[in-house]
């Protein structure tokens, strides 16, 4: 049984991946409706105030759920929304079983919807895959628990650790297949987010693009940026995308810089100073917790890194490893943070290394 368990769940959870990037504030949820050993019904939760995976894959049993099964990433949601709740739907479908993949993170629903479907007579049951749907929404999770973004730092470095060739030089290390993954990464995050200088050295876009004609769409994109140095001719401030550009300034910066980016479409946040001058990067957490971003990916530069790593913001880490060494003149990945011994480095966990074409792509985990 548990087999058969596992088997529908693994259906489930790639049912969940087809939202991924599309739900968020809401987690990507998958579900499958299996009766007498057959999948009778599939669904997923397609994007932030429609119905939710378990409706619509009773909604695609076409009323073949009688004395069925339900499996379900996540725990039926037994609170009313932006939709009604999935409970209700459930009972209303003589679903006879639901199996759950993980239950709510958020402490104030955890655990009420098994709760009330056992209440009402239908067994339940709970953890099957439950590392698998609990990796497949980290930043649902550390959102619903802290009201904070999960944070992905990414970087293009060469062997010995430099992400460029000369100092302020815009240089592309790594090859296609590693540029087609960051822009599939991209196509699913909330935001992302550079430092002023990497703006101004790179002039980047900050956009997806996919190719195969693949549905994409742009992150928001910030920039941290103190004194607000950003040029109104920026290629982020003067494009066609769907995205908005914000810029954290701190509280003290020229309101004549502001009035020109407002100007050119971006959002300007000003935002308390840290003992270095710069923009406290806790209140820019903050403030992306409360807009309901749940994801962000740090992109650089160097201090940027520097000052995430030295907060211990980070909670995942994306290298992709260019095959040479680049030596004295580059850049390094990360400034101004030193790290004193190695019983204080941060602890990694599923660590995996990927091909990617002639790079190498290493990820894992920063453990709390």
């Amino acid at each position: 049984m548990q087999n058969d368990h596992n088997f529908f769940m693994e259906l489930a959870l790639a049912e969940a991946r087809k939202g991924l990037g599309r739900t968020s504030p809401n987690p990507a949820v998958g579900a499958v409706i299996v009766n007498n050993g057959i999948v009778v019904g599939r669904g997923f939760h397609k994007k932030a105030g429609t119905p939710h995976a378990e409706v619509n894959a009773i909604e695609d049993a076409r009323g073949q759920t009688n004395n069925a099964t339900l499996y379900v990433t996540l725990e039926p949601c037994n609170h009313s929304g932006r939709t009604p709740p999935c409970t209700e739907a459930i009972l209303r479908s003589g679903i006879a079983r639901v199996v759950i993949g993980m239950m709510d993170p958020n402490p104030h629903v955890a655990g009420r919807g098994g709760e009330y479907l056992r209440a009402k007579g239908i067994a339940v049951e709970c953890g099957v895959l439950e590392r698998q749907c609990r990796e497949l929404n980290y930043p649902f999770i550390k959102h619903s628990l802290t009201g904070l973004p999960w944070v992905t730092m990414k970087a293009g470095v060469s062997l010995d650790g430099k992400i460029t060739l000369h100092p302020r030089q815009a240089a592309p290390l790594t090859g296609p297949e590693s540029k087609s993954y960051v822009h599939r990464l991209r196509n699913r995050v909330d935001a992302l987010l550079i430092g002023v200088d990497t703006a101004i050295i790179d002039d980047p876009s900050l956009t997806t693009r996919l190719e195969n004609g693949e549905e994409t769409r742009d992150p928001l994109r910030i920039v941290l940026d103190s004194s607000l140095r950003l040029p109104v001719d920026a290629h982020m401030l003067n494009q066609q995308s769907t995205a908005e550009t914000w810029i954290c300034c701190c509280e003290d910066a020229s309101s004549d810089s502001e009035e020109r980016l407002v100007a050119r479409g971006a959002k300007v946040y000003r935002l308390p100073k840290n003992e270095a001058g710069r923009v406290d990067l806790s209140s820019v957490l903050s403030l992306l917790g409360r807009k309901s971003i749940t994801s962000l990916l740090v992109e650089g530069g160097a201090g940027v890194h520097g000052a995430f790593c030295r907060e211990n913001f980070v909670d995942e880490v994306l290298l992709f490893y260019a095959p040479f060494i680049i030596g004295d003149h580059g850049t390094p990945l990360v400034r101004g943070y030193c790290l004193d011994s190695r019983n204080d480095a941060p602890r990694l966990h599923n660590i995996s290394l990927q091909l990617l074409g002639n790079d190498m792509l290493f990820k894992a985990i920063v453990k709390r």
